[in-house]
């Protein structure tokens, strides 16, 4: 209910600024926001020659394909003036984002087709391992600890261990396989949700675990710095690391505090002592590593997981053969079967997705954002926050909307600012310490339609801002 009213005022508020703006003379046309590319040049006016200044008329006429280029400003793109049939277009400006129509093709092509193919894969190998016992085994081990951050789960339920693989998945950076475990994760908590319509206690409480981020591997992050010729790519890990852990923290205590879970529980003591004792072992061995043993760690480490889960599913099916008979079915039968229901899943998602990524582009595309995002940096630098701080809240801001969006500013404030920069170390840390809060929302509560998300959102949006904070406190006490 909250996420579609919100959902409901970006579209609408983005068509009011659209329409204003093009009546105020602030853009000459809308197509770009209706078919328009990202980083293409935005049409910002159309005149004819004799209306241009002297030298402007005489530089384009003396170029020989009737097209000049002036650097006006060197923050943003060139203007552009386009001669063609006795009138001159002028560009100014990239767009920010696809176009509606664009982003309905792209979010079926590149987003959601991909994600079916990652869905029906992971979703074999949970079958799998559904039906060769592993996942009630792993239910068993972890029970104690869950059931009391969990309480409305019963113990040994199937949701432990899809929960736990979605943990482990994020942990390691292995987004690909998050996200099928976590979906899994959703269906089996929504069989024993009393109410269908409204998000449970037990599924706000995974949404906010999930969405914070705990991230030890950050391998997209490294790869980014590196091709932008960062002198240390790796060294951005342990920030990344603490940054998403508080947030972690957060989002539990948060959560916790609201449905009044309790914390003097000795299991859940134990299990958070555990995973905070594991995370300072794992610091201090990456910390004690050269630059080529952060980067060789970090390039293997998450994709020999990741195929040590697969050859253990396998192994483990195979060597538990019986029960597969018992249930009338083979491995690779059982597999399909898996791998069909993750099919079905991306089918059901799909609409969630693209609703709100239309309504992530005209926000984007309409110009507000930059309006929002402009007037907080002014604030903050009013406030004293130095510039090199505020030059990366662009990412921060854009990060719960779009994890593409965000990621684009990360990379150009690498190549504006330079790799080790405060500015786009911070932005890195911003990138990796989150996830992309509405696109997760739409997803997750979409698999199993939830209308009523109750304080998921803002909650999220809180740890949100809860790792932006701390990013900043860390990346200046790093670098």
């Amino acid at each position: 209910m909250v996420l579609s009213r919100f959902w409901l005022v970006i579209f609408i508020s983005s068509i009011v600024f659209i329409v204003v703006s093009l009546f105020t003379a602030n853009t000459y046309t809308i197509d770009s926001v209706l078919n328009g590319k990202k980083d293409d040049p935005i049409l910002v006016s159309e005149k004819y020659i004799e209306q241009l200044p002297a030298f402007i008329k005489d530089s384009i006429k003396k170029a020989p394909d009737q097209t000049m280029i002036i650097n006006r400003d060197t923050l943003n793109a060139d203007t552009t003036y386009v001669y063609k049939n006795k009138t001159v277009k002028i560009y100014s400006g990239l767009q920010k984002s696809d176009g509606l129509l664009p982003t309905c093709k792209s979010t079926l092509v590149d987003l959601i087709l991909p994600l079916i193919a990652y869905l029906a894969f992971f979703c074999g190998l949970m079958e799998l391992l559904i039906v060769s016992g592993a996942s009630g085994n792993l239910a068993k081990v972890l029970s104690p600890v869950f059931v009391k951050v969990f309480p409305s789960i019963p113990k040994n339920h199937p949701s432990i261990s899809y929960m736990t693989l979605n943990f482990a998945a994020n942990f390691l950076g292995l987004d690909s396989a998050a996200t099928p475990f976590g979906l899994k994760a959703m269906e089996s908590l929504q069989e024993i949700n009393p109410d269908k319509d409204k998000a449970s206690d037990a599924q706000i409480m995974f949404m906010c675990l999930h969405a914070s981020g705990l991230t030890l591997i950050a391998t997209s992050i490294i790869g980014y710095r590196a091709a932008a010729n960062a002198s240390n790519p790796a060294d951005v890990m342990l920030p990344c690391i603490i940054t998403s852990f508080i947030g972690t923290i957060a989002a539990f205590l948060i959560v916790g505090v609201k449905q009044k879970i309790n914390f003097k529980s000795a299991s859940l003591l134990i299990g958070l002592m555990g995973l905070i004792a594991a995370i300072i072992g794992l610091l201090m061995y990456v910390n004690h590593l050269d630059l080529i043993g952060k980067n060789y760690f970090t390039s293997n480490l998450s994709g020999l997981i990741l195929i040590a889960i697969i050859a253990f599913t396998l192994i483990f099916s195979f060597k538990n053969e019986k029960k597969f008979s018992e249930a009338n079915t083979t491995v690779f039968d059982t597999f399909v079967v898996g791998a069909n229901n993750g099919v079905k899943t991306g089918v059901t998602i799909f609409p969630y997705v693209l609703g709100m990524l239309v309504a992530i582009s005209l926000f984007r595309n309409s110009g507000l954002f930059e309006i929002i995002s402009d007037g907080i940096a002014f604030v903050f630098s009013n406030m004293g926050v130095s510039k090199e701080i505020t030059n990366a809240l662009p990412v921060a801001m854009l990060r719960p909307f779009s994890s593409a969006g965000s990621r684009g500013f990360l990379i150009d404030s690498m190549n504006t600012f330079g790799a080790d920069s405060l500015t786009a170390r911070l932005s890195s840390i911003f990138q990796c310490s989150a996830e992309s809060t509405f696109y997760v929302i739409a997803v997750y509560f979409g698999s199993v339609n939830i209308k009523n998300t109750r304080y998921a959102l803002g909650t999220m949006l809180l740890v949100d801002l809860i790792c932006v904070i701390t990013a900043i406190f860390v990346a200046t006490w790093f670098f």
